[in-house]
């Protein structure tokens, strides 16, 4: 058997080790994107919390005690690489020697913990102790015991696994080590006390600070590292974080241990015992109930954490915000030298006591904030994208890691961007003794969120206080081990085995809604995540004075790397005071939320499935398909040719003696009569009934259209008007030309351009052309709007391009790339094709066809 390695280390997640390493997760960046040292991970893992489910086993592959790569295990002798969980007694070895290496590393902490111990008591009984006796006992307590029955149990273990044989029995070693859990309760009980004594004396004395700050652990037996440096408050915590670990391990050995083995039911009683220790200690030890003590002495703990965009002298910063049961409190990862571990800065904090959202009314007006234009966030979303297949690419052709790195952190630039200048929802927070603060959120849910925690928070007895600067330093500090949210929320934070998400569309029908207590004007939207944030999708139409609302609303969201849905269910407020001063709103009030993970086995039917959502006593009954995006490029020209849809534009025009489709006519003008300032037009999904409905009576060239269409909600009349365009047999810039369309956008002369644009125009048949520029000209008057719309000519293009381009289904097998692959080359064209006439002085019909060879004399 090889000697034993550092295989067995408890592994760091990819998030944890990534936010330790590269601060804020890529290298060289902090919160604000600006350049800064790398720091060597913090000593202590996650957050001492005990989980006393252990659902999977601990992973046998590890990283070096200096922070370095997780390496893969190897085998031991005799065994093939990779070997299946069903092989019992083997992976019985596997599990076990991955133990054995991680208890030799628990036993070198345990020894470096008490090396000091033995100079700290010989001191204290001279004239200059650095710590008296009972500050020695309450800092090492328990310590040499835990050492203790761990050497003897591993001294006992290591033989029996450097002699396997399938016979070998262990299980009466693992009870034995199960029995001796008091000692653990003792020290967990001790755990917080012994943690600020050795913070206060570290504060008070400086050579203990020095001793503390930096406690050499040995390296495993062949590692390359001789020594590693962690802090003492990293190493109180590695007992806490033993047990659970032990008790995962139980699981795994009792899973590839055959019932029939003498082990079997030894393990079974040391799981049982390992079990019922957890439960009665882990109220105790819940990190939230152990963080730091507040003035009065009372615990305080931490209820909430995550990345918010926070306003800052006009311009937009990415801070932490930690919500603790008394203080609200915002903070950025400090720079930091090479060589010193990570921490927080304050920016500033609120006790909860003076907490206040500002009522509409109360707010005052903001400072403009500024909006990044919908066109550099939809060219990041493009970059990301482009990257992300590159990164794929690299990875198929088994690529250097150092160009899939550098591809990494690109990504991670251009995520970093997106995620900091796409919030666009005001969050504003009081404090009722002077300053406000604004955040900016990308979602209602999580906006919802926050002000429930804090609300529910202010409910208890709560007291105003003044932090002094050693209690702020004390909790900020706390905040760096404490945080559970360890990474902001992009992909290139992600494992590569976490699901990509799914990408295509997602058909959901909102039925209705139950357990209101009295009737209200009720909607319901929908959210899905997006590029690493939530955005909103859909809004069903608002049920007047209802407790059981009744939408059978159908919608078609557009999914980009999608894992959850959101669902929230508002009151709708017609009360034009209640405006928020932030963004011009009326401010309805949500009386439930609920999401679901978007499953892939479960949503990738070709049926519906019905699920229910249950929010705060409401109850919102809903359904769902899925349509990946290869699906959803197929263009299926219609059987029946006497209606529109699927039908050559040609032949309804011929047939109507008509330039332009009715069904365009009419829909383009219903929008610029009435849905011209709606929020969202043409972005926002109708529902999918209402424009079945409308195609159906289009189809039937039924002569109740126009009252039908004066009576039905303009977003439903805008998805027609797509609708009709994304069914024609071929797009209406044609499948002959669509080649030559995407290598004149390519085209960097600006004079070339413009000529082979306009030939290309010209090139279109006539019914094609006058339609296409109907619609542009029709585009551009919604785009006049932006300001009140939130409809740019960029979000117009996005929306319209791929659907009056992308191939029909002969075509696009050519142009097919991989389904997740949702910005791809042809899209992005695709997008600046339209974006290209959008942007144009006005195209006449007459002009173009007058002059064979377009010339510009502005370019």
């Amino acid at each position: 058997m090889e000697p034993l390695s550092h295989r067995g280390l408890p592994r760091l997640s990819w998030i944890d080790t990534l936010y330790s390493n590269f601060s804020y997760g890529a290298d060289d960046y902090d919160a604000e994107g600006h350049e800064e040292q790398k720091g060597p991970p913090e000593g202590s893992e996650t957050m001492p919390y005990i989980d006393e489910s252990p659902t999977m086993s601990p992973q046998l592959s590890a990283r070096s005690q200096g922070g370095g790569d997780s390496i893969s295990p190897t085998p031991p002798e005799g065994l093939a690489p990779g070997v299946e969980a069903g092989k019992g007694l083997e992976m019985r070895k596997l599990v076990l020697s991955g133990f054995l290496a991680s208890e030799e590393i628990y036993i070198n902490q345990l020894e470096a913990l008490l090396l000091p111990m033995k100079p700290l008591k010989a001191t204290a009984t001279t004239s200059q102790p650095v710590l008296t006796i009972q500050q020695i006992e309450t800092i090492f307590y328990k310590i040499q015991d835990i050492y203790e029955i761990h050497k003897e149990f591993y001294d006992n273990l290591c033989p029996k696994v450097q002699q396997w044989d399938s016979q070998v029995t262990m299980g009466h070693l693992f009870q034995k080590l199960a029995s001796q859990l008091g000692v653990y309760k003792a020290f967990v009980d001790n755990y917080k006390v012994a943690l600020e004594t050795a913070e206060k004396c570290s504060q008070s004395n400086n050579q203990f600070q020095k001793i503390s700050e930096e406690l050499k652990v040995k390296g495993p037996k062949d590692s390359k590292d001789s020594h590693t440096s962690v802090t003492m408050e990293a190493l109180l915590y590695k007992p806490i974080d033993r047990v659970t670990r032990s008790t995962l391990v139980l699981h795994d050995l009792l899973k590839h241990t055959p019932v029939d083995h003498p082990d079997y039911p030894l393990l079974q009683d040391a799981l049982r015992i390992s079990q019922n220790f957890l439960s009665s200690i882990n109220e105790d030890i819940d990190p939230r109930r152990t963080a730091v003590t507040t003035p009065k002495g009372e615990t305080r703990q931490l209820v909430k954490d995550g990345f918010l965009v926070e306003m800052s002298e006009s311009s937009r910063k990415l801070r932490h915000v930690f919500l603790f049961t008394d203080v609200l409190l915002c903070a950025k990862l400090k720079k930091t030298s090479a060589g010193k571990h990570q921490q927080y800065d304050c920016k500033w904090y609120i006790p909860l006591a003076d907490l206040v959202f500002p009522s509409p009314e109360e707010s005052e007006p903001s400072p403009q904030v500024h909006l990044f234009p919908d066109h550099e966030l939809e060219d990041m979303k493009m970059k990301i994208s482009a990257l992300k297949s590159e990164i794929q690419k690299e990875k198929a052709n088994k690529g250097q890691s150092r160009a899939i790195e550098r591809l990494k952190k690109k990504m991670f630039e251009n995520e970093f961007l997106l995620l900091l200048n796409s919030p666009t929802i005001p969050f504003r927070i009081h404090n009722r003794n002077g300053k406000s603060y604004l955040f900016l959120l990308s979602s209602d849910y999580e906006r919802s969120e926050w002000r429930e925690a804090i609300q529910k928070l202010q409910k208890k007895d709560l007291q105003a206080f003044v932090l002094s600067s050693v209690e702020l330093q004390v909790l900020t500090g706390s905040c760096f081990k404490l945080r559970t949210v360890h990474n902001i929320p992009v992909t290139s934070n992600k494992d590569d085995d976490e699901s990509p998400g799914l990408y295509g569309f997602l058909h959901v029908i909102v039925h209705s809604a139950k357990g209101f207590k009295q009737s209200a004007n009720l909607y319901c939207t929908l959210e899905v995540d997006s590029f690493g944030y939530f955005v909103s999708k859909a809004k069903t139409r608002v049920f007047r004075d209802t407790t059981e609302p009744k939408w059978d609303e159908e919608f078609e969201i557009e999914l980009e790397g999608s894992q959850s849905l959101r669902i929230l269910c508002y009151e709708k407020c017609y009360d034009k005071t209640k405006v928020n001063k932030d963004n011009n709103e009326i401010v309805d009030k949500i009386m439930g939320k609920g999401q679901i993970q978007l499953d892939p086995q479960t949503v990738e039917t070709k049926n519906w499935h019905t699920d229910v959502i249950e929010m705060n006593g409401i109850k919102v009954e809903f359904s769902m398909k899925f349509t990946s995006r290869d699906m959803s490029l197929k263009r299926t020209p219609s059987k029946k040719q006497t209606g529109v849809f699927g039908v050559k534009i040609s032949v309804v025009t011929k047939r109507e003696r008509s330039k332009v489709p009715y069904i365009v006519r009419q829909c383009v003008e219903e929008v610029e009569k009435r849905g011209i300032e709606e929020v969202g037009i043409y972005r926002i999904s109708g529902v999918a009934t209402d424009i079945q409905a409308l195609k159906a009576v289009f189809d039937a060239n039924n002569k109740d259209i126009l009252l039908m269409l004066s009576d039905m909600d303009i977003n439903a009349i805008a998805g027609t008007l797509k609708l009709y365009f994304r069914e024609l047999p071929e797009p209406l810039l044609t499948d002959r030309l669509y080649p030559a369309f995407m290598e004149g956008i390519a085209l960097s002369d600006p004079a070339a351009k413009e000529n082979c644009m306009m030939h290309l125009l010209r090139s279109l048949p006539d019914p094609n052309l006058i339609t296409f520029l109907f619609l542009l000209e029709h585009l551009k008057r919604v785009a006049e709007k932006e300001p009140i719309n939130k409809m740019s000519l960029h979000n117009l293009a996005t929306v319209f391009g791929p659907t009056l381009l992308r191939p029909s289904e002969v075509e696009s097998k050519a142009h097919l790339t991989s389904a997740a692959d949702i910005w791809s080359h042809d899209v992005m064209a695709q997008v600046q094709v339209l974006l290209y006439y959008l942007q144009h002085p006005p195209i006449s019909f007459a002009e173009l066809k007058r002059n064979t060879l377009y010339f510009s004399t502005d370019v």
